[in-house]
């Protein structure tokens, strides 16, 4: 009987190692995102964005134009995940967006980027 419950007391020992063995360590982080001011270019990074291997949520802030990324560290980057939201188009922090997916942005998108231009003062002579 002993060794019946001794072999029992083993395998649950054994288990819940493995189990905390697999425990992911994530990272989390807040992207600049200036060219982010409608819905619709909300509804972009947090549909396409979560496709990306290793990313586990994005929410997407219009007003402080913020996008805050959670992501398996053994999986992607911070980089690898400023680099997807630059090839969708949009500026990320120190990335600039991808001349041709920000063609491909709606109209609207595409006007708040003009709007974030800045304006070169003019001479007076």
């Amino acid at each position: 009987m002993k060794a019946i419950s001794l072999s029992f007391l083993l395998v649950v020992c054994a288990i819940s190692t493995g189990f905390s063995q697999q425990q992911k360590v994530s990272g989390k982080a807040v992207i600049k995102t200036p060219a982010v001011l409608c819905d619709v270019c909300k509804e972009r990074l947090e549909f396409f964005i979560p496709h990306e291997a290793g990313v586990t949520s994005v929410k997407v802030n219009t007003r402080q134009k913020t996008t805050t990324v959670t992501w398996l560290n053994d999986r992607t980057t911070l980089e690898n995940i400023k680099v997807a939201i630059a090839n969708l188009g949009y500026d990320a922090d120190d990335i600039e967006a991808e001349e041709g997916s920000f063609k491909r942005l709606p109209k609207d998108c595409k006007l708040h980027k003009d709007t974030l231009k800045p304006k070169t003062p003019e001479v007076k002579q």
